[in-house]
């Protein structure tokens, strides 16, 4: 019966990192895998989450299933976190959180939502966008279409996507990244927000805002501006949400749909929806990370070691954002790489082409996704000027 079955290819980022792992050379460095480095070159456990676990083995009673919609305490942490604790919309008890498996298994919660009860709809996603954002909602059957996001120039095309999104049909779904954008690393301003909530309410489309990387980009509220903005001002409301990266909890797999209805009745409505929908999805999600996140916001002292070391690793990423465009100063290419100093969060997108790309691997050992997409946090002041010699080289 397994005869007809094709071989695909794997996916580019995990076959990247299969090449720097065989990659001999002494002087390799690894841009490409999506996650926080920090100057040593590890994805360290936080001290607040080491300590949550601590005082997890000696208090936690049982093992028993959480629940289709997870633990309630995270779930209210969560929506105090991503809407803000004195937030009009939970004082309206207008928003509902369901814990999922990650900000992935959010992200198909919000598809399979989408598909079953808002059948026809299409969901809009920038040009570029992470790219399992197409595989998660073709995987639900929802047709896939696209806005403009950044130009031929490696700028923001702010007139070409609000271009875009006036001419969206009413009623379809507009995907949109809260900060930190995947996988370019430009964002929003604030006023850029307002013009976007203003053509989402005259155009009638349903924002869903995917927000990874809350705290990576300028701070945990100042990041919450957009989806807090849309929230706030629109009745209908979804947002995906990770704990992954601010709570460096990759492999716990946390993360939580949320869902902003026009009142109480409506989102009770919703709310037993996503009940069924995540109960055929995957039964009940894991308990360990979303007990970690709960008992770190339950203790003040904890919490506050968990914001400072954030704070920390945010610092990190854009002082080595001045400091990559710093490096390049010397070859004469601090301003073509400038806007590299703007962009928030791990990602950037450097501007260099497949064949820069190509040739920094081959040559200099420099593993990137072949868009040119670089995380920043993988560079530290070992390789920094390696890799900026290395690029220098490739693009003169």
């Amino acid at each position: 019966m397994f005869e007809p079955i094709e071989r695909v290819p794997g996916d580019a980022i995990l076959g990247l990192i299969q090449q720097f792992k065989d990659d001999p050379n002494p002087n390799k460095v690894d841009l490409g895998v999506g996650v926080y480095r920090d100057e040593s070159g590890v994805t360290p456990i936080m001290r607040a989450v080491k300590a949550a676990e601590k005082q997890l083995i000696d208090d936690e009673q049982t093992k028993s299933y959480i629940g289709s919609h997870g633990d309630p305490e995270y779930g209210a942490d969560v929506l105090k976190l991503v809407l803000g604790a004195n937030s009009p919309v939970l004082a309206a008890d207008r928003a509902s959180a369901t814990q999922s498996p990650g900000g992935t298994g959010a992200l198909r919660l919000a598809a399979d939502f989408i598909a079953s009860q808002l059948p026809g709809k299409s969901i809009w996603l920038s040009e570029p966008t992470w790219p399992n954002h197409l595989g998660v909602f073709s995987a639900a059957g929802i047709e896939i279409k696209r806005y403009p996001y950044v130009d031929d120039q490696n700028q923001l095309d702010f007139a070409g996507m609000l271009a875009a999104l006036e001419n969206i049909p009413k009623g379809d779904v507009v995907l949109l990244h809260a900060c930190c954008h995947n996988p370019t690393g430009f964002d929003l301003s604030r006023d850029q927000w307002q013009n976007v909530l203003n053509v989402l309410r005259e155009r009638e489309l349903l924002p869903l805002v995917d927000f990874a990387y809350q705290g990576f980009g300028n701070g945990l509220d100042e990041d919450a501006y957009g989806p807090r903005l849309l929230a706030e001002n629109l009745d209908e409301v979804l947002i995906t949400q990770s704990c992954s990266k601010n709570f460096g909890i990759y492999r716990e797999r946390t993360g939580c749909f949320i869902a902003v209805a026009k009142d109480t009745e409506q989102m009770e409505n919703v709310r037993s929806q996503l009940a069924i929908t995540a109960r055929e999805n995957y039964s009940n999600p894991p308990g360990h990370g979303s007990a970690i996140v709960a008992t770190i916001f339950n203790s003040p002292e904890l919490d506050q070691m968990w914001r400072d070391e954030l704070k920390v690793m945010r610092n990190r990423i854009n002082d080595l954002r001045k400091q990559f465009v710093a490096g390049l100063e010397p070859h004469g290419l601090a301003d073509r790489f400038a806007y590299v100093a703007e962009q928030r969060g791990m990602f950037s997108y450097t501007g260099l082409t497949k064949a820069h790309v190509e040739r920094l691997r081959d040559e200099h050992s420099i593993y990137m996704v072949g868009s040119g997409r670089a995380n920043v946090a993988g560079l530290n002041a070992d390789n920094i000027e390696y890799v900026c010699n290395a690029i220098a080289q490739v693009v003169k």
